[in-house]
């Protein structure tokens, strides 16, 4: 029905045409009008990819158009302020306004639902502590040991005193040159250090003088032979670097933990091949394992050797959690050698990347809460949990989150996508075809040239100082006096409509040692009993 009348229409129009005269000032304005409307409805009639508009020529473009800006429609006339993912509009509109340095109070009380199950609050002390005044640091490195040297005994001589809130991972090739600039400059501005994710360490990284965390991925980039291996002699060329403060391994990342990727070769530019350390004009494919090590013993061996080859600077790994078997064998793997990294970052399946499969996004991987005190329990159970820091990352952006993360074991949080929000990230899902609207997450030139790296800059920077400033008060307000005393029992959670229980319920603790006995805790006692420091 739909094709007959579109071919009616298209007759009589063609008909009003000649009768009126074919070139007629009011006939030749009617073709540039109708004429093209009429060669797409028949070219869609004669497709045969899209049913829709081959039955409905003309019309059924119509549903595409409005498929391709549901997201903004929802976003902006539908959802209320404190639903939709990945992040509410509320929390956007935090962290913008602590970007801008306006205020960020809130008005008639609390929004969300609080008397829904999952609602999370914090316990405050009916005499609660004056905030700090300045913000408070962390020394990481300093607690892994060597193969060879006594467990306990410190190799690490170049310790890093970090921020409570660093930049999350995000690589060379997936933000554009200049908010990679933006980012580096604010870490300088603010204190706070900048990781530079899997893609490298690049010129525009190092740029604004900030401290960097250099991720070293499967594919070794930046650091890599001819057959894609790694090469220690440039990985230690590279972290000589004075800006790369700390090294990361990573094992894996929570947006797609277990898979590679492939940066096409329309992409790999000669400056982006440069940096990588690749063949300009080819697919780049990142494996999804590492071939430098397979086993536990492999991964902590490789930890003490760029330890090493850094001059001494921390190392550690990134990983999204997944068995407790691999995280048992990695901490017998550990007591074994007496070699630790010098932090471990948890990355929750909620973290974001670029590009991710849908299935591996949506259903792989643990969230940073259970991630997050699966991991303190592992290093507490072995007993290893002084001489390791934890670092949490996975969707930190309000200074709740950080509180939350820091009562289930933290000592640091990272955030990716809050400090691409700062810089002006309006959360348009354009990350992952390079259509980006704010210069942010393309290699579009004419895109990414709207983006002023020194005014987003001053966003990040003010951003994050306002973040933890927000973070101290709840500290002083729960009654404590630093946010490393914060702990599960001051989380509370409501688990149904008439039943709350605190985080020290929902995730209970492990003695010292609990897991080097012969009485293993039941949750780990089968995990444990598997896990071998020979194999992952």
């Amino acid at each position: 029905m739909a094709r007959r009348l579109f071919v009616a229409c298209s007759v009589a129009a063609l008909v009003a045409i000649w009768v009126a005269g074919w070139f007629s000032p009011p006939t030749l304005w009617s073709l540039v009008v109708v004429g093209p409307l009429i060669l797409v409805g028949f070219v869609d009639m004669q497709q045969t990819a899209r049913p829709l508009r081959r039955n409905y020529p003309l019309v059924g473009r119509l549903r595409d158009v409005a498929e391709s800006i549901r997201p903004q429609i929802r976003q902006y006339f539908v959802e209320s302020d404190t639903d939709a993912r990945p992040f509410s509009r509320e929390v956007r509109q935090l962290v913008q306004r602590r970007a801008q340095g306006v205020q960020d109070t809130i008005a008639f009380g609390a929004q969300r639902d609080v008397e829904a199950v999952g609602h999370e609050w914090l316990e405050h002390a009916l005499v609660p502590r004056a905030p700090l005044t300045a913000h408070p640091r962390l020394l990481i490195g300093g607690q892994g040991a060597a193969p060879g040297v006594a467990p306990g005994a410190a190799t690490c001589t170049k310790p890093y005193m970090s921020a409570l809130l660093n930049t999350a991972a995000m690589s060379y090739g997936t933000l554009s040159p200049q908010a990679l600039r933006a980012l580096s400059k604010a870490a300088a501005l603010g204190g706070f250090a900048f990781n530079t994710g899997e893609g490298g360490l690049s010129p525009d990284h190092l740029s604004g003088g900030g401290d960097v965390v250099w991720q070293i991925g499967t594919g070794y980039f930046g650091c890599r032979n001819a057959k894609g291996e790694l090469d220690l002699g440039l990985f230690a060329d590279k972290a000589a670097h004075e800006q790369v403060r700390m090294i990361e391994l990573k094992l894996s990342q929570g947006a797609k933990p277990g898979h590679g990727g492939i940066l096409p070769a329309a992409k790999v530019t000669p400056e982006v091949a440069r940096v990588l350390g690749v063949p300009v004009g080819q697919d780049v494919v990142t494996p999804p394992a590492h071939s430098a090590f397979s086993t536990p013993l492999g991964l902590l061996e490789l930890v003490a050797r760029l330890r090493e080859l850094s001059g001494g600077k921390p190392v550690g790994v990134k990983l999204c959690v997944g068995s407790r078997r691999d995280l048992a064998a990695l901490g017998k793997a550990m007591v074994q050698t007496g070699v630790t990294p010098d932090f471990i970052s948890v990355d929750g399946s909620e973290g974001g990347t670029g590009a991710a499969p849908f299935e591996l996004a949506n259903a792989v991987g643990t969230p940073l809460r259970e991630g997050l005190a699966l991991a303190h329990q592992l290093l507490v159970g072995f007993d290893l949990r002084a001489r390791v820091h934890l670092v949490a990352s996975g969707r930190i952006a309000t200074a709740f989150d950080m509180a939350r993360a820091m009562a289930l074991g933290a000592d640091v949080c990272a955030s990716a996508r809050a400090m691409m929000m700062a810089m002006g990230c309006v959360q348009a899902l354009r990350c992952d075809d390079n259509t980006c609207p704010l210069g942010i997450a393309t290699q579009d030139p004419r895109l990414a040239a709207a983006l002023d790296v020194d005014v987003a800059a001053e966003r990040i920077a003010r951003y994050q100082a306002a973040t933890l400033d927000a973070l101290l008060e709840l500290v002083a307000a729960a009654g404590l006096n630093h946010p490393n005393e914060l702990r599960p029992h001051h989380l509370m959670r409501r688990v149904d409509p008439t039943a709350v229980r605190s985080y020290a319920e929902l995730y209970p603790p492990l003695e010292p040692g609990a897991l080097r006995g012969r009485d293993l805790p039941p949750a780990w006692k089968a995990a444990v009993e598997a896990a071998s420091a020979a194999s992952f």
